[in-house]
């Protein structure tokens, strides 16, 4: 394999990627997780509720710092390996990367300082305000990326100059075109169900320890309850996106389906492994039509094969037809566990269930699994294409970059990344391990967890169970 420049400034970028997403698709989350539980506790007044707020808070704290400073990486990243991509798409880029930290960082470094030192200093509504201001803004935080990749993706609202550079002429179009809006709400629910699954499997490991059983019992009830309702969401979300693949990106659909010739109708290969040499595909298992009615609707429409696009715009197949695969293998798994897991909680039956405690824990990284895979799916599908169909990947690259130079700099990025990630990680899995902390007998501002507490709405003198019952 020849490592020019250009193979290893996009090595380069997508190792930072890889790192970067698998933060933020769990503290934008996590905020609102956060939220939800403050909210809780407020509504409630339970004790357990403000317990796992605590223990969750320090979680996204470090997960918070982990993913800012990885973010910060890939921006250099424009500027030193892809210039040209800046220099012609910047006026459409480059604001919306600046609103990101106009609203997004904003929100969250104003707001985070409360959930951190304000909880005695303010007021409790105020506190509640706070988490919710950060969820926005980790929500921004992605509403801003994937408005940007998406523009890439699908590129609208723009005209371009003699030069090659690209001008906006519609914010509305390339803010709320239709691919955008879709691509934005499958993320965001991609992390949602990432962060559910991570707290349902913090539960079934403290269930299974015998610790900690108030909080993990919260754990696994909301966790497995919020993945069983957001998983299927989530499912009809990815096919909404599939749409525009299928119809924009003809190249990159007949890639993901494994198609070589046009097929009408058209089989839906479930698994095969595709050989590009020969151009075809070794141990597939089909079904017939299938492929048809996921692609258009209709029993006998005709599908296109990769064979039938021209050979320079054509992406590799191997990538995104595994991870595809990998991705919607993942979510049925969830989807699976949580039902399960949700119909014997409600019976209280899955606490005897040590097997499926222990396949709820295991599942612990599929959510960050499957959303690699999409991301692999997606950018790898597109290419040749940076700006699809309209600006190559071997045209956005910085002139005159030496492989040598990107070399070194995706070493020492991959030291950096391996000391401080590592770090971070198994710090964060340190304090998983651990469990939540008990809450000092009076907190200024909270009530005492040992004195009865009303629920909203009870009869006078009924109380809410004590803190050993939760």
């Amino acid at each position: 394999m020849d490592f020019s420049a250009l193979l290893l400034s996009r090595i380069q970028f997508a190792f930072t990627i890889s790192f970067h997403i698998i933060f933020p698709a769990f503290t934008v989350g996590l905020a609102a997780w956060l939220t939800v539980l403050e909210g809780a506790h407020l509504w409630t007044g339970r004790p357990v509720y403000r317990r796992l707020f605590d223990f969750w808070l320090r979680v996204f704290g470090i997960a918070f710092g982990l993913g800012v400073v990885s973010g910060i990486v890939m921006a250099f990243q424009f500027g030193s390996n892809w210039s040209e991509l800046s220099r012609r798409t910047g006026a459409i880029q480059g604001p919306l990367l600046a609103y990101e930290s106009f609203t997004a960082f904003a929100l969250e470094a104003s707001f985070f300082g409360v959930l951190i030192f304000g909880r005695p200093r303010v007021p409790k509504a105020f506190y509640l305000f706070a988490c919710a201001m950060v969820t926005l803004g980790t929500s921004l935080s992605a509403f801003w990326i994937l408005i940007n990749n998406s523009w890439m993706q699908a590129p609208t609202g723009f005209a371009m100059t003699a030069d090659g550079v690209f001008e906006p002429t519609d914010w509305m179009e390339i803010l709320f075109n239709r691919v955008s809006v879709i691509r934005f709400a499958h993320m965001l629910l991609g992390a949602y169900v990432t962060t559910a699954f991570c707290v349902a499997a913090t539960g079934a490991w403290h269930s299974l320890r015998g610790n900690a059983r108030p909080e993990a019992r919260a754990m696994l009830a909301w966790g497995l309850g919020l993945a069983a309702l957001l998983v299927p969401a989530q499912i009809f979300l990815g096919h909404l996106a599939g749409d525009y693949v299928h119809d924009r990106q003809p190249a990159k659909f007949a890639a993901i389906e494994g198609r070589w010739e046009n097929q009408a109708p058209a089989r839906e290969i479930l698994f095969a492994i595709p050989d590009p040499a020969n151009e075809r595909n070794f141990f597939e298992v089909a079904v017939p039509v299938l492929g048809s009615v996921i692609g258009s609707m209709s029993l006998t429409a005709e599908q296109t094969g990769i064979l039938n696009l021209p050979p320079d715009q054509r992406p590799p197949m191997i990538i995104p037809f595994f991870a595809f695969r990998i991705m919607v293998g993942c979510g049925f798994l969830m989807l699976g566990l949580a039902w399960l897991g949700s119909f014997l909680g409600l019976r209280d039956r899955l606490e005897r269930q040590r097997w499926l405690l222990w396949a709820i824990f295991l599942a612990f990284p599929l959510g960050f699994v499957a959303t690699l895979a999409g991301w692999f799916t997606a950018e790898v599908g597109r290419q040749p294409w940076v700006v699809y169909g309209l600006l190559r990947t071997s045209d956005a690259v910085t002139p005159f970059l030496t492989a040598p130079t990107v070399a070194i700099s995706l070493a020492v990025f991959g030291a950096i990344y391996a000391l401080i990630f590592a770090a971070g990680t198994i710090y964060i899995y340190r304090l998983l391990r651990a469990g939540p902390l008990p809450v000092p007998d009076l907190v200024p501002g909270e009530t005492n967890p040992k004195r009865p507490l009303s629920l909203p709405g009870s009869a006078p003198g009924i109380a809410a169970p004590s803190p050993a019952a939760e």
